[in-house]
C-alpha cells in the first residue's frame, strides 16, 4: 500500500519518492511542490514518438551504450525538483555511478544524461524557463525544446510565431540556444550525423 502524502505544502525529494502516488498518473516535483502532469494530446505523442524513433535509430547505428527509459526521473543537484523528460537519453555506462537509479529510477549526474527533449505544451513557460534553468544547472550537455505548435513567447518563436526546435548546447556552463525551422537540418552535438530536419518533426503529426 502506498503511504499517503504528508499534509504540508512543500516536500523534499525523499518524501516525494516515498509517497509517490500509484494511481497511474504522472507527477513531477517543482521546487518542493508536487505537480500532476496533464494527459498528453495525440499530437504531442506523435511528435514525441517520432523523435524517440529517430534518435534511437541513430544511437543504435553508432553502437552507443544508450537507452531511452519510459518514466525515468532527473534530479537537479541544488533544487527540490525532479522531472520526467519527454525523451531522456541515458548513457548506461555511467549507471553504476548513480546512487538513486536502481531503486528510484532517478539520475543526478550529467554524464548519465547526454540529451533531454521536451515537447512544448500549453504550459510552455516550464520548458523555456524552469526546465531550461534546472537542466542547465544540472549540466546536461544538450536540451531540445520542441515547439511544434509555436506556443512559446514571441521573443523565442518570432512574430508571427513559427514552429521551432531549439537545440540548447551547454558551453562553459551555460546553454546556447540555436533555433531550427522549416527544412533546417537539426544540428545535434550529441549526434552530429543525425539526418533530421525540423519540418520532418513537425510533419510527424497526423
Amino acid at each position: 500500500m502506498t503511504p499517503k502524502l504528508p499534509l504540508q505544502e512543500l516536500y523534499t525529494f525523499e518524501e516525494f519518492i516515498e509517497c509517490f502516488p500509484s494511481d497511474g498518473k504522472r507527477y513531477e516535483l517543482y521546487d518542493g511542490v508536487i505537480v500532476e502532469m496533464p494527459p498528453p494530446t495525440g499530437d504531442h505523442e506523435d511528435v514525441l514518438g517520432f523523435i524517440t524513433e529517430e534518435i534511437a535509430a541513430e544511437f543504435k547505428r553508432c553502437k552507443l551504450p544508450y537507452r531511452i527509459p519510459k518514466t525515468g526521473l532527473v534530479k537537479p543537484p541544488s533544487a527540490k525538483s525532479a522531472f520526467i523528460p519527454d525523451v531522456m537519453i541515458v548513457n548506461r555506462d555511467n549507471l553504476k555511478n548513480e546512487p538513486l537509479w536502481q531503486k528510484q529510477s532517478t539520475l543526478i549526474y550529467p554524464e548519465s544524461v547526454p540529451l533531454v527533449v521536451e515537447v512544448v505544451s500549453t504550459n510552455w513557460q516550464d520548458d523555456y524557463y524552469k526546465k531550461f534553468a534546472d537542466y542547465e544547472n544540472m549540466l546536461i550537455p544538450e536540451y531540445w525544446i520542441t515547439d511544434y505548435r509555436a506556443l512559446g513567447g514571441r521573443k523565442f518563436v518570432g512574430n508571427p510565431k513559427q514552429p521551432t526546435i531549439f537545440v540548447c548546447e551547454l558551453i562553459d556552463g551555460e546553454y546556447q540556444m540555436t533555433p531550427f525551422r522549416g527544412n533546417d537540418r537539426i544540428i545535434s552535438p550529441t549526434f552530429p550525423q543525425l539526418n533530421l530536419t525540423a519540418q520532418q518533426v513537425f510533419d510527424s503529426v497526423i
